[in-house]
């Protein structure tokens, strides 16, 4: 069975940090990516980052570059976001989710994604 857990979140103050952890099962690891992916109450969701978790490329939405980073540690089957520098509008019940291939090319914040996790609630406060 096909598993994704989404652990790592809760409350930061503004300007704090968090590192998000998605650690996977059922599935041979390295033949699919898994994104981040966040939604804010009243928002549509929205993708963070992916990983080819085979080769490490990542892909990253602009709007987050510099402040969160996906990697992956494929001995733990885990995928995690490090997230600096947050923001009251970071607040988000936050997803990870496997692709249908092992690459993120492709719009992949639109298309693809075939399991989720349950999700984690991250609130930065102000």
């Amino acid at each position: 069975e096909v598993q994704l857990q989404a652990s790592g979140g809760g409350l930061v103050q503004a300007g704090g940090s968090l590192i998000l952890s998605c650690e996977a099962s059922g599935f041979p690891f390295e033949n699919f990516a898994i994104g981040w992916f966040r939604q804010a109450p009243g928002k549509e969701r929205e993708g963070i980052s992916c990983i080819n978790t085979r080769t490490g490329i990542t892909y990253d939405q602009d709007s987050m570059k510099g402040r969160f980073t996906i990697s992956s540690d494929n001995a733990k089957n885990t995928v995690y976001l490090q997230m600096t520098s947050l923001k009251p509008e970071d607040t988000a019940v936050y997803y990870c989710a496997r692709r249908d291939r092992s690459s993120c090319q492709g719009s992949w914040w639109d298309n693809g994604m075939d399991y989720w996790g349950k999700g984690t609630q991250v609130t930065v406060s102000s």
